[in-house]
């Protein structure tokens, strides 16, 4: 199927399990519907699998948008709690669009769960409450994270899959690999029609680690190997180094626990010039788990890391919070910086990116998928730099290729259906009534009248329609993706010209700004509003240049 057929079945609003190896265009068709459910006044909910995932598609976790966090079945209790969280319940009953990405790595259980919260919230019967669901991904790729050795439970396998019953379309198109010999590598790996002549030509790739091109990157399937790279390079640096120990408070069983649980080390080591990766989402911040950058400084006073992002942001990167609640009550948390070296990150956390280059080890692989992710990284044979091999490289799951017969038919089943209906104009009139039952628009935003082309809005318009459409500030960052400080600026202007009240800024903010504001507005009043910097220093850099920006809103 190609993407212009599948985009096509997308917009009737039918459910779609949309999948296709790597390359073939999957991120780039859901823009393409996100950026069309947007022109027709729609705004879809966009989640992934995991934090890492979800910020390669600007978008928040599924755990955190279903309120489901770190549960692992569904309860009458939990059911309850989520419908009281009012940010929650309402995010997911104005929704009529759900995507999730990286389906792969979400279990049957996970799914299940999501759809019994739809459900509820909603409180209706139709799969996941009635909204159109895309489910995007490839079960080549790594499955679920299992506990105790327990064999993966795949999202396909769940009965919330059944039910939902969505069509499938199987994008047919290749746009990564440029390549011939390497994609038919990948399609014998899919098929398990891969013989010696696909592993010689991986072998022939064989390099030692001395020989490998300074910046390339390094993928490990164990983090052992990530350790020591990053701790050889980090050491390489001639820079002063800075170390961040991590506390903990509360009971000792579940400080471990949240130690084991969380991504940066219990002693951080970094210098300027040390490559980083995020290990918290932060919306209001302007980073997510995963983002990507470089340490340029450490900031006067606090020491805090200033961060180079990879698309050139700059963040000072405070302590964050890691905990366990119970009741509403903290019962243990943990406080450290949420980065951690990234010369060389795992297969895992490679997963959704394109490289020209990269030196892979698999060796020791030990996950179904690892060596096919791993290889699908890059564009050609000649970027591969192979570190080492082994026989369970190529594995597959031979449950994922025996349901991956039944997709493909699906899909073809899928293309031939809505052809005919293309014809009859059925599609079309689908396409409307979907657009009329969610709240759209019929006509496209930007072309209303072809003789009288409509004024593009401004950017501080659509950040003022999501004000006045009741977002919270951390909605409002995500749908526009857009960092916290410019959208303190859009607020500030706004509010200068009179389109904003008082009271729209403060019901943004989050408490603790709130109880800040008395002390922010004297350091205003003694030190003035025109530049920033003399409050921040009397404030002794307990808050951001962002939150100021915030707290000058209400000042003035």
């Amino acid at each position: 199927m190609t993407q212009h057929d599948a985009l096509q079945i997308l917009k009737t609003g039918a459910n779609v399990f949309l999948t296709g190896e790597p390359g073939s265009g999957k991120t780039h068709t859901i823009t393409e519907y996100v950026n069309w459910l947007r022109a027709h006044a729609i705004e879809p909910a966009i989640t992934a699998s995991t934090g890492i995932a979800a910020t390669h598609i600007h978008g928040m976790t599924i755990h955190s948008w279903s309120g489901i966090g770190i549960a692992e079945r569904v309860s009458a209790d939990l059911l309850e709690r989520i419908a009281q969280k009012e940010h929650v319940a309402k995010r997911i009953e104005r929704t009529s669009v759900l995507i999730i990405d990286e389906v792969s790595m979400l279990s049957s259980e996970v799914l299940t769960m999501v759809d019994a919260v739809a459900r509820a919230v909603r409180r209706r019967e139709e799969p996941f409450g009635g909204m159109q669901v895309i489910l995007v991904g490839d079960f080549f790729q790594l499955p679920p994270i299992t506990k105790g050795g327990r064999a993966p439970s795949f999202a396909f396998e769940s009965p919330a899959w059944r039910a939902l019953n969505p069509l499938v379309c199987y994008l047919s198109e290749q746009h990564r690999q440029e390549d011939a010999n390497f994609l038919d590598l990948l399609t014998a790996i899919r098929t398990s029609a891969w013989d010696h002549t696909h592993v010689s030509l991986i072998l022939a790739r064989e390099t030692e680690a001395d020989g490998i091109e300074e910046g390339t990157p390094h993928l490990f399937t164990h983090n052992a190997d990530v350790d020591r790279i990053n701790d050889e390079k980090l050491a390489a640096l001639s820079t002063p180094k800075k170390m961040f120990v991590m506390e903990g408070k509360g009971a000792p069983p579940l400080i471990e626990g949240l130690k084991r649980g969380c991504l940066s080390p219990e002693i951080l080591t970094l210098k300027e010039g040390a490559v980083v990766m995020f290990t918290k989402n932060n919306p209001l911040a302007g980073y997510a788990n995963g983002t990507l950058g470089t340490v340029i400084n450490f900031e006067k006073g606090t020491n805090y890391p200033i961060v180079e992002t990879k698309d050139g942001r700059l963040l000072t990167v405070a302590p964050m919070e890691w905990a366990v609640e119970e009741q509403g009550k903290i019962r243990a948390q943990i406080i450290q910086v949420p980065l951690r070296l990234a010369w060389a990150i795992t297969v895992h956390k490679s997963q959704g990116m394109s490289m020209d280059a990269a030196a892979i080890d698999l060796s020791r692989a030990f996950e179904y998928g690892q060596g096919y992710v791993a290889l699908s990284r890059v564009r050609t044979l000649a970027g591969l730099s192979l570190l080492g091999w082994s026989e369970n490289a190529l594995a597959i799951h031979p449950n994922v290729q025996n349901q991956d017969k039944a997709f493909r038919e699906l899909s073809g089943a899928a293309t031939a259906a809505f052809a005919a209906l293309e014809v009859n104009g059925e599609r079309k009139e689908m396409e409307d009534n979907f657009l009329r039952a969610s709240g759209g628009t019929l006509e496209a935003r930007a072309v209303t009248d072809p003789a009288k082309p409509v004024k593009k809005k401004s950017t501080f318009e659509e950040t003022l329609e999501l004000v006045r459409a009741g977002n919270t500030l951390e909605e409002i960052i995500l749908a526009r993706g857009l960092t916290l400080g410019t959208i303190a600026d859009h607020l500030e202007k706004l509010s200068h010209g009179g389109r904003i009240e008082s009271g729209d800024v403060e019901a943004l903010l989050p408490k603790r700004l709130l109880s800040a504001l008395p002390a922010i507005h004297e350091a205003f009043r003694t030190k003035g509003t025109e530049k920033l910097g003399p409050a921040f220093a009397a404030l002794k850099a307990k808050y951001s240049y962002d939150d100021l920006k915030l707290a000058r809103i209400l000042y003035r």
